[in-house]
């Protein structure tokens, strides 16, 4: 930049009037508080990912199943994907059609209330040995599910339990 352009510039910049103050002082809008447990919920997010019990088994990859009703506690959620909670029977679905899974998935949800049982698990398989190669035994359970009121929760097992191919359930107490 030219010396005559930089001295344009200056002159161009240089502000003559004065302001005068018209009494009313500038005021900061106030951030929205954040509350105590939604800092607490983020920080122990933040530990968990960050610890030495980070378990990959526990990232999301788009094929898990996830489904809890409002009430049902976190603890009991966090409980549940990690196979924690006793598995007091099992169901599996493999292989049948949709209308024998169907009629067996009832028959056994109406055992599990009978029997007082809390937490099970069913097996739904993943879908490799249908005619499209898509999951549909598994997409058919996900939506039976959600529409029966002694469900509380569900989300897919862990690895050594089936992963992708079957679910934990929790069930209402009788």
């Amino acid at each position: 930049m030219s010396d005559d352009d930089l001295d344009l510039f200056r002159r161009s910049i240089i502000v003559d009037k004065k302001i005068k103050f018209n009494g009313i002082k500038p005021t900061r809008k106030k951030l929205p508080a954040v509350p105590d447990r939604q800092k607490n919920d983020e920080k122990e997010i933040v530990d968990e990912m960050f610890s030495e019990g980070f378990e990959p088994a526990d990232l999301e990859t788009g094929d898990e199943l996830l489904f809890y009703r409002p009430g049902v506690s976190r603890a009991d959620l966090k409980k549940l994907r990690k196979g924690q909670f006793v598995i007091q029977g099992e169901l599996d679905l493999h292989g049948m059609t949709v209308k024998m899974a169907r009629e067996n998935l009832a028959h056994y949800l109406l055992r599990c209330k009978q029997t007082n049982r809390r937490c099970v698990k069913i097996i739904h398989g993943k879908g490799r040995g249908s005619i499209q190669g898509q999951p549909v035994i598994k997409n058919k359970v996900n939506l039976w599910l959600r529409q029966r009121d002694e469900v509380l929760a569900f989300c897919s097992a862990r690895q050594n339990d089936g992963g992708t191919g079957a679910i934990y359930l929790l069930l209402r107490r009788s």
